[in-house]
């Protein structure tokens, strides 16, 4: 028995220390061994960079510098924001070059802002994937389309799309038009025609974009998906806040106070959607008649698969599936329309003759009646203007990939475990591509269309706003429709000015290009 009893003794301690042996050699081949194999690779073939750190990389100076750019409003209104929006990623590109990398911790991130890279990255996705690791914390705002890859992505993609044809966003138009003119009121009240308020749009552009997608997604249920949409923003400040300082992997699963927060609104976030959807299974299996919310149309799209397929569940979406696209829908069509109108507003308010062509055009399609679906099509100085604005202050500026296996990319062979920042705003602001006014404000670049905006034939490849190939943004219409309406609105009853109170200060917060102190606006009614 007492030989037994040692026995046990010598084979636990044995274990406990083969596994701590284990999780040493482990870290301490993510923080070094793997970072020094990968770094030699790069340098091999003519990539530059700093030298890798261990731990930390050149994290802390990306967030110094950060913080440094984000403490100092723009002393002017220019709009050549890279060295403000971008700092460190500028300067490394200044310094070494466009065959460069930097280091995110232990991760080696390599800089693309060659159009024709971007377009070979985005156009094989099954090759290089979404740089998401399981302990992400954007996975605690979405997943779904957003996160999937292979098969998986395929399955959801298709069973999606129905949702975003235009003749189903077309049915989506009374829902924008009400909202808008919510919104519209809100600022009607507070003065009379020909008086001029000084206010901060923003606000009221989030809760208008945030009502539209709550009533386009769950129809007559869009108040509790108001109640969604406030958690979902609560929990994007957490996030940005573990963002702005330093983390490693695993931190999100500790035990603190934040980290209790974020799991409780994930899990109430998700009950409450589940409940919403089971209502309308429930209600479709009664017979009630179909509608026209994005929910209602996910729902019989995926019915209808797996009706095709026999009944096979593995053929449609889970509940769970359903849920993720929901809040996916949630986060990310809102931040795109929000920064969009405001940066629209912004410009034009810079912008004076612009502003007035706009609204001439407006005026002369629709005059002061009620805008339709139809119509909005024939908004070109519109389309340019958006075309202008998302190619200036593009709502996700910088898109990350990486790589699961060994790759080819250009001249460049890279190993498994390699990233890259895909820096569209950067690619943006080429003046070999788009002249030496690329940091100007000219819509009419865009007058022959997308394809014939640049100097060069890269036109329809060098403008990445809403990314590029089979993952193309999927609410790429919804957006636009929406925004075009917003701001036909608007110009048919506002004309607006920046107030001497506009701070300019654009600023990335969680993969978005936001205004950071708002955007006071003088809006005088017509």
């Amino acid at each position: 028995m007492y030989l037994f009893h040692n026995t046990i003794i010598t084979f636990t301690i044995s274990f406990v220390l083969v596994a701590f042996l284990v999780c040493v050699w482990r870290a301490l081949d993510f923080l070094l061994l793997k970072p020094r194999k990968i770094e030699k690779q790069l340098r091999a073939q003519g990539l530059v960079g700093n030298p890798y750190r261990p731990v930390f990389g050149d994290l802390k100076q990306y967030i110094k510098m950060k913080n440094e750019a984000n403490s100092r409003p723009m002393i002017n209104l220019s709009d050549d924001i890279l060295p403000r929006v971008s700092p460190f990623f500028l300067k490394t590109v200044k310094k070494y070059g466009t065959s460069s990398f930097v280091w995110f911790g232990p991760l080696p991130l390599v800089i693309i802002k060659d159009p024709k890279l971007m377009k070979e990255i985005l156009q094989n996705h099954n090759l290089f994937h979404k740089a998401l690791s399981p302990d992400s914390l954007d996975l605690m705002l979405a997943q779904g389309l957003f996160t999937a890859e292979g098969d998986r992505w395929a399955k959801h993609r298709k069973l999606i799309n129905p949702a975003f044809h235009l003749e189903k966003i077309k049915l989506m138009l009374p829902a924008f038009r009400l909202c808008t003119m919510q919104m519209l009121a809100q600022w009607e009240r507070s003065h009379s025609i020909g008086e001029s308020c000084n206010i901060d749009v923003w606000p009221f552009l989030e809760t208008l974009t945030s009502d539209a997608i709550s009533r386009t997604a769950f129809g007559s249920n869009y108040e509790e998906g108001k109640q969604i949409f406030e958690l979902q923003r609560e929990q994007a400040n957490h996030i940005m806040a573990v963002f702005q300082s330093l983390n490693f992997p695993g931190m999100r699963f500790l035990p603190t106070r934040r980290n209790r927060r974020m799991k409780e609104i994930e899990q109430l976030v998700d009950l409450k959607v589940r409940n919403i959807i089971e209502k309308r299974i429930k209600g479709r299996k009664l017979g009630e008649g179909n509608k026209d919310d994005l929910l209602s149309i996910l729902v019989e799209s995926n019915a209808r698969e797996i009706a095709q397929h026999e009944g096979n569940q593995d053929f449609g979406l889970s509940i769970e599936d359903v849920i993720q696209e929901c809040k996916l829908f949630y986060f990310a069509g809102q931040e795109t329309l929000t920064t969009l109108l405001t940066w629209t507003l912004i410009l034009l308010s810079k912008h004076q003759d612009w502003q007035t062509r706009a609204r001439d055009e407006v005026l002369q399609v629709f005059g002061k009646e009620e805008i339709d679906f139809h119509g909005l099509s024939q908004l070109k100085v519109l389309t340019m203007i958006f075309n202008e604005v998302l190619r200036l202050y593009t709502p996700g500026p910088v898109m990350m990939r990486r790589t699961h296996k060994e790759v080819k990319l250009g001249e460049f062979k890279f190993p498994a475990g390699v990233y890259f920042a895909l820096h569209v705003l950067m690619s943006h602001r080429d003046s070999e591509m788009w002249g030496d006014d690329a940091n100007e404000f000219k819509p009419e670049r865009f007058r022959e269309g997308i394809s014939n905006a640049t100097t060069n034939d890269q036109g329809q490849a060098a403008f990445l706003p809403f990314s590029w190939g089979p993952r193309i943004c999927i609410g790429q219409n919804y957006a636009m429709v929406q925004a075009k309406l917003a701001m036909a609105m608007i110009l048919q009853r506002f004309a607006f000015q920046l107030s001497p109170s506009y701070t300019h200060a654009p600023h990335i917060v969680m993969v978005i290009l936001k205004p950071q102190h708002g955007a006071n606006i003088i809006l005088q009614r017509l």
